[in-house]
């Protein structure tokens, strides 16, 4: 997976790109970390749009995230969601925790 983020405007977007799994979740962990350092930002953004496949610890970062960004009073939302990646963060009822499009 290939990750990088980029700040405009008080939002943050990180652009996820490949297999979103175990295996990534030291590039995750410091796009996040880069995220929630960004000085004036209050949402951070997850654009999927490029994700081929995630798994149960890719749901588990993605919860993790949130639950930093709230400590730090950030809002996170998932973009791009499609195909079987929306699959199984509907079947996770993730639409109940983040805002999804």
């Amino acid at each position: 997976m290939q990750a990088s983020f980029s700040a405009q405007s008080g939002k943050v977007v990180i652009r996820l790109e490949g297999r979103f799994d175990f295996n990534t979740h030291r590039e995750f962990r410091d796009s996040s970390d880069a995220a929630l350092k960004t000085e004036g930002v209050q949402e951070i953004q997850v654009d999927l749009g490029a994700v081929e496949y995630l798994d149960s610890s890719a749901l588990g970062m993605l919860l993790m995230l949130r639950d930093r960004a709230r400590t730090a009073s950030k809002s996170v939302s998932l973009a791009n969601c499609r195909g079987s990646v929306r699959q199984v963060l509907d079947i996770a009822n993730f639409g109940k925790l983040f805002s999804i499009t």
